[in-house]
């Protein structure tokens, strides 16, 4: 089985960077990386052709022109270029344990999509991060929330793992699916424009599909770097989205993947 890690980023080079360092520090190594940037400026392109150029690594950029925010599509476009047959979501803002691929991948079952958690770093924290670039962030750091969720492991997941069809705290920064459901629900939905709902009508559309939601606990752990709110300006008009699909029982949006295939 091969796997992908797709990476969202937009302008955020520095942070970016961090990540890609901890996917490539990873005890099972992803089988591609692939950056799906929502119309960053030159900066990161040169990152990520550094990065191309010394790792063993297949890394792939897609990128699509700044039109406001715009990841439903922009992921959209990245999962069009990959050949894998498991895919792995993140943000470019999320420090990746270790063994954050390994355990998705032991993780996953046909029939199920995985929800795992993250970890909070405060601003300050993520400030000194960013100045270091220093991997070693982990369940002793100072100024962290959520604490708990950097604990990793094996007895506590089996205890405190979950299965659902609920929406509650849905987030693809740390979410990952078989390539086949995610083109059979034509992937996420590019009417949605401005921050918000794209993840909640995306895990909708696959749980109406009959897939189950496996949420993980301690394991795949992850570290968010902080950053201001994004607008929540289309938010209402997102929720009708969202409220459609809901009512309607909707499996295969029309405006998806099928886009870039």
């Amino acid at each position: 089985m091969k796997i992908a890690l797709i990476i969202t980023t937009y302008n955020r080079p520095d942070a970016l960077e961090l990540v890609i360092k901890s996917a490539l520090s990873q005890t099972f190594l992803p089988d591609e990386i692939i950056i799906a940037d929502d119309g960053s400026r030159g900066e990161t392109k040169i990152l990520i052709s550094k990065y191309q150029k010394k790792s063993s690594t297949k890394i792939i950029h897609s990128w699509q022109r700044d039109l406001g925010f715009r990841a439903a599509r922009s992921r959209n476009k990245a999962i069009a270029k990959s050949s894998s047959d498991y895919l792995i979501l993140v943000d470019g803002d999320m420090i990746l344990n270790k063994y954050f691929i390994y355990d998705h991948v032991s993780s996953s079952k046909e029939g199920f999509f995985i929800q795992g958690t993250r970890v909070l770093l405060s601003k300050e924290i993520s400030r000194k991060v960013l100045q270091s670039q220093d991997l070693a962030v982990n369940f002793y750091q100072s100024g962290i929330s959520n604490r708990k969720n950097a604990l990793r492991s094996k007895l506590l997941s089996n205890i405190f793992s979950s299965k659902s069809k609920k929406l509650d705290g849905i987030k693809t920064c740390n979410m990952s699916f078989f390539k086949e459901d995610f083109l059979r629900i034509n992937g996420f939905n590019n009417d949605f424009e401005g921050w918000g709902r794209e993840d909640s009508e995306f895990a909708l559309r696959m749980i109406n599909y009959g897939l189950i939601r496996n949420n993980i606990k301690h394991l795949a752990i992850q570290y968010h770097l902080w950053h201001h709110e994004e607008s929540r300006e289309s938010l209402i008009q997102n929720d009708l989205i969202l409220e459609v699909a809901a009512k309607n029982k909707i499996i295969r949006c029309k405006n998806g993947i099928s886009e870039f295939i």
